[in-house]
């Protein structure tokens, strides 16, 4: 996409960019804020799309980078930010498989996204392409 944004950088219209990896002359860029999730909501996958949506409902007299737009965004978002800290207890496979059986057998037709959401929520971590795979491990022979 670096071609793509150096092309709008060079007309005369706005250019908003939200996220992206540095700055680029020409284009108003918005870095990606983790704090702004709770917010927002979500996860952090989709966390630049729902700060490109605020960032509209901030917009003043239909200008994307007008100063008050910006203003406006800036005053909102330091209001929201909340810098979020995890103290989670890491798990062996053996302990996340133990937990995905566990909970799976008392609550049947539990999602595997509800499951690590339960798992974090009581204070464990696991990645979630790893316990996605653990997941699969211990279902594959129910479908």
């Amino acid at each position: 996409m670096d071609n793509e944004l150096r092309a709008l950088a060079g007309m005369d219209g706005e250019t908003l960019l939200i996220g992206g990896a540095s700055e680029m002359p020409g284009i108003h860029r918005v870095p990606s804020n983790a704090g702004l999730r709770r917010a927002l909501g979500g996860t952090l996958t989709s966390l630049n799309v729902r700060m490109a949506a605020s960032w509209l409902e901030h917009c003043h007299n239909g200008r994307l980078t007008a100063p008050g737009t910006r203003n406006s965004w800036q005053r909102w978002a330091s209001g929201v930010t909340v810098a979020e800290r995890y103290s989670r207890q890491a798990l062996t496979d053996e302990d996340v498989i133990a937990f995905i059986k566990r909970k799976s057998s008392a609550h049947p037709g539990i999602s595997r996204t509800r499951l690590l959401r339960t798992l974090r929520d009581g204070g464990q971590a696991c990645e979630q392409s790893r316990f996605a795979s653990l997941y699969a491990s211990c279902t594959a022979g129910e479908q």
